[in-house]
C-alpha cells in the first residue's frame, strides 16, 4: 500500500544571531537577552565568523533548552558540556526560531547542512 503525504510548509522567523555572553546574562539584572519561556522551536550554534554549525537543536522550551541547558549548564544538556569545554565561547553566536513542529525542522536544517558541508554539525550526533 503506498501513501501520499502533503506535509504542510513550516515558515521559519529567526532571531539575530546572538552573542553566547549575550544569552547567559540575566536578562532581568544584567541586561541580558529574554529567550521565549514555555516555546518550542529550533535553535542553532555557530562561530561568529563561520558558517558551518556547531549545532542544530530542538526544544520543547526554547529558554530551558537554550539559557539554562546550553549556555550556563544549569540542566542536562551534553551538546552544550561539549562546547563550554572546548570552544572559545567569547566567539560562538546562537539564534533561534520559535515552531510548532521543531522535530520536522531540525531534520531538515540537519539535511540541508549535510547537504552543504557533507557531515552533520561537530557537536552533533544523529538526526
Amino acid at each position: 500500500m503506498i501513501e501520499l503525504m502533503s506535509i504542510p510548509r513550516i515558515t521559519l522567523d529567526w532571531t539575530e544571531w546572538i552573542a553566547w555572553e549575550e544569552i547567559k546574562l540575566d536578562a532581568r539584572h544584567e541586561g541580558g537577552v529574554i529567550v521565549p519561556n514555555r516555546v518550542s522551536g529550533v535553535y542553532e550554534v555557530r562561530h561568529e565568523d563561520d558558517e558551518e554549525r556547531l549545532s542544530i537543536g530542538r526544544a520543547s522550551d526554547l529558554r530551558m533548552r537554550i539559557k539554562q541547558g546550553l549556555v550556563r549548564g544549569k540542566v542536562p544538556h551534553s551538546t552544550g558540556d561539549k562546547i563550554r569545554s572546548k570552544e572559545d565561547i567569547s566567539r560562538i553566536v546562537i539564534r533561534w526560531a520559535a515552531t510548532d513542529r521543531p522535530a520536522a525542522v531540525e531534520e531538515e536544517l540537519h539535511r540541508r547542512h549535510v547537504e552543504q558541508f557533507g557531515r552533520l554539525p561537530k557537536h552533533t550526533k544523529h538526526t
